[in-house]
């Protein structure tokens, strides 16, 4: 998006069930994604688009394509699947396991390691040596990427991978007359071999193996251009009561009531859930707004921004916040995601959850110590980072350090 919205204006919705995109219902299939996307957009009120899919996001474009052909204008794909039977065979119900938070972050372990290894065999699970891959890596900032996306998505991955999964492994027959399509893959993607599967193909589509990531991108950003022309973008509908704001050269995650009392998380929290005529965010470096090198700044700007009335300020929890807040930078072992459990599980047990020891014990409340409670507290850790501590300083300097 960042090179593409040089020729193009760019929008990227989360596929139902991952990202910040609520699930759907039931069991949906393909279709159900497919028609998701198509109502989607009719919400923007977009009539007709050039689209872009990788992988997944490829099948759900098709058939989309199939089902509303008069919607897009063309279609760039990045590796389409066509399963064999014995494929699927060995896909089966290994491949979507169950994933959701154990009492002591077991799920955070197979996780780093199930994402980690992916790059390693294909299926990730398969560790014959014909199952190796020549793209392997342990390039830290990857996994992490990876890691976050699925923490986003939680169980409802099973949904969005298992639809993509079932879909029928077809194209549009070849005497179809639908929209332009280029799919693409390049060396050492699973899908570049199946390329050679596709078969007849319609009228103005094409399939090609390239060489790099790369190429890919560039081949499929050219065939859009070339297919879409200039045809200006129209205006795009805006939701009321939730969004992002350009702060200097980040963003910052809003939602409630524009001119209502700003309310603030603490430090290494989630977003305050906001009351009817409030307004709350996401604390610079935290949930889903940029880092700000001043956090206090940053929120003034917001607050000015959204018409705030007030801004309600947290207290600084009490304790060093050089113990409170331990390091989250990830590390080739995933070991900040259980210093997160851990450090999600003392706090419900000590204040401050360092201090283990009868003198700081507290109430315990079962609630508290349910795994998706956990879990959501952990994740709130892990995506702040630093800049919980940062936060709390700001929080100790306009209050007052904690006594």
């Amino acid at each position: 998006m960042q090179s593409w919205s040089d020729h193009f204006t760019c929008i990227a919705p989360d596929t139902p069930g991952f990202g910040q995109s609520d699930p759907l219902s039931g069991e949906p299939e393909i279709n159900d994604f497919a028609d998701a996307l198509t109502e989607f957009l009719d919400a923007l009120g977009v009539q007709q688009c050039a689209a872009y899919g990788f992988h997944s996001g490829g099948i759900i474009l098709v058939t989309a394509l199939k089902r509303h052909p008069k919607r897009f204008k063309c279609l760039a794909i990045g590796g389409y699947a066509i399963w064999t039977q014995a494929e699927m065979d060995l896909f089966g119900k290994s491949y979507l396991p169950p994933f959701n938070p154990s009492n002591y972050g077991e799920h955070l372990t197979w996780l780093w390691n199930r994402m980690l290894e992916q790059s390693w065999v294909f299926p990730w699970f398969d560790t014959r040596e014909e199952a190796r891959l020549s793209v392997a890596h342990a390039d830290i900032s990857r996994v992490d990427q990876a890691v976050s996306e699925m923490l986003d998505a939680g169980n409802a991955y099973q949904a969005g991978y298992g639809a993509v999964l079932r879909a029928p492994r077809d194209i549009p027959p070849a005497d179809n007359e639908v929209p332009p399509c280029l799919i693409t893959a390049y060396d050492g993607d699973p899908l570049q071999a199946h390329i050679d599967r596709l078969g007849d193909m319609p009228a103005g589509w094409q399939a090609e193996k390239v060489a790099t990531p790369a190429d890919h991108q560039s081949a499929s950003l050219t065939f859009l251009q070339k297919q879409a022309g200039d045809t200006p973008s129209p205006q795009l509908a805006e939701d009321t009561n939730e969004g992002w704001l350009q702060v200097g050269d980040g963003l910052i995650h809003w939602k409630g009531t524009r001119g209502g009392s700003l309310a603030l998380h603490g430090p290494a929290r989630e977003m305050v859930e906001p009351r009817p005529g409030e307004l709350a965010i996401d604390v610079p470096g935290h949930g889903q707004s940029s880092d700000f090198a001043d956090i206090r700044a940053a929120i003034l700007a917001a607050a000015e921004a959204l018409g705030a009335s007030e801004i309600i300020w947290p207290k600084a929890p009490q304790g060093d916040p050089d113990q409170l807040y331990p390091d989250m930078t990830p590390d080739r072992f995933g070991l900040h995601l259980q210093r997160a459990w851990a450090t999600s599980r003392a706090e419900q047990f000590f204040d401050p959850w360092y201090e283990a020891n009868a003198t700081h014990a507290t109430p315990l409340d079962p609630a508290g110590l349910e795994p998706h409670a956990l879990h959501a507290r952990a994740l709130a850790r892990i995506r702040a980072g630093d800049a919980a501590h940062r936060w709390h300083e700001t929080l100790s300097q306009i209050h007052g350090a904690p006594e």
